[in-house]
């Protein structure tokens, strides 16, 4: 059996992306078996499909670190065919190939069943950016922030995890404060719940080792100077979940936030987290998630298209998600 996929190359011709028809041999090893209906592109599959950063790590690869879909066969005990499945990370698009294909082979403990009243379209709406910002929002509660607590500082909020983590939190009752660099998509982050907008250059230069208290809590996917600066505003005993680095890796900040305000810094792998946890915060998504505001955050790409849209996401020209159809 034959299926498309977008595969990765790197060889003495140099590195390269295409879309490739594939046969079965072509698939990793794995326990079950998957017919793909979306997959969708974050952050990571830009990086993955430009090459601008080495995040495959095994060539040749399929790319996308997830999808959603039905299984197909299985020798796992816990999926059957017929199964709908989301999966998230765990390696795929690094060293395994991923969901930018139309069947996939994994390891079922891998895969968690999709929650009732989710299609598999608006999962890979939520996507792997949606997944992360809800582990976010969790380590937030977690830590005893309420909507009574303060207002919530989202950074990088015309992106996936952003724009999800602004729906969730606004339903959720909290006050949220969006920064973008896209103040003319002001009214889009306000329409998804957001209470107020500001700049991100606010946020994005060096600043102050303390700054004037100002939010609560930060769900933060931009890293640097942006992380730093949102520590630096954190009020006394708040939270800030960091699980990004669009701005960059470094964390140039102080440690006056933690030792003077006693705040506290999560960070949040979506990668390897373990099951439970995947299950819970999947679980909140299909309750917590304004599905409405979902539609509204999706642009729809061919698989064909999933090339050129790695490249726009890396280039900040996507607002909300993109979730591709790899059957078109």
């Amino acid at each position: 059996m034959t299926f498309k996929a977008l595969l990765i190359e790197k060889d003495d011709a140099g590195y390269r992306a295409g879309i490739k028809t594939l046969d079965d041999d072509n698939l990793p090893e794995g326990d079950v078996t998957v017919r793909v209906d979306y997959s969708t592109i974050n952050y990571k599959d830009g990086l993955a499909i430009t090459g601008k950063s080495p995040v495959v790590r095994k060539f040749p690869l399929v790319a996308g670190i997830d999808f959603a879909g039905t299984v197909e066969s299985s020798s796992h005990a816990a999926w059957k065919p017929g199964d709908r499945v989301v999966l998230n990370g765990w390696g795929v698009g690094e060293t395994h190939s991923g969901g930018l294909a139309q069947r996939a082979r994994v390891r079922g403990d891998w895969l968690v069943a999709l929650p009732a009243g989710l299609s598999t379209r608006q999962a890979m709406a939520i996507g792997t950016a949606g997944y992360t910002a809800m582990l976010c929002v969790m380590a937030l509660q977690g830590h005893g922030l309420k909507p009574d607590s303060g207002d919530i500082l989202v950074t990088g909020a015309n992106g996936g995890v952003g724009s999800v983590a602004i729906a969730l939190l606004s339903k959720l009752g909290y006050r949220v404060l969006a920064s973008t660099g896209r103040l003319n998509e002001a009214d889009a982050l306000k329409a998804l719940g957001a209470a107020e907008v500001i700049d991100r250059a606010e946020l994005s230069s060096p600043g102050k080792p303390l700054a004037k208290e100002r939010w609560a809590g930060t769900v933060d996917s931009v890293g640097s100077h942006t992380l730093a600066n949102a520590c630096a505003g954190t009020k006394y005993r708040g939270a800030v979940a960091a699980c990004g680095l669009a701005q960059g890796m470094d964390f140039p900040g102080s440690v006056a936030p933690f030792i003077l305000r006693g705040i506290t810094l999560y960070g949040i792998d979506s990668v390897m987290a373990p099951k439970a946890l995947r299950e819970q915060a999947w679980a909140r998504l299909a309750k917590d998630l304004d599905l409405a505001k979902l539609d509204g955050l999706v642009q729809e790409v061919p698989l064909a298209a999933a090339i050129a849209a790695g490249s726009d996401i890396l280039a900040g020209k996507i607002r909300g998600r993109l979730v591709v159809d790899v059957n078109a």
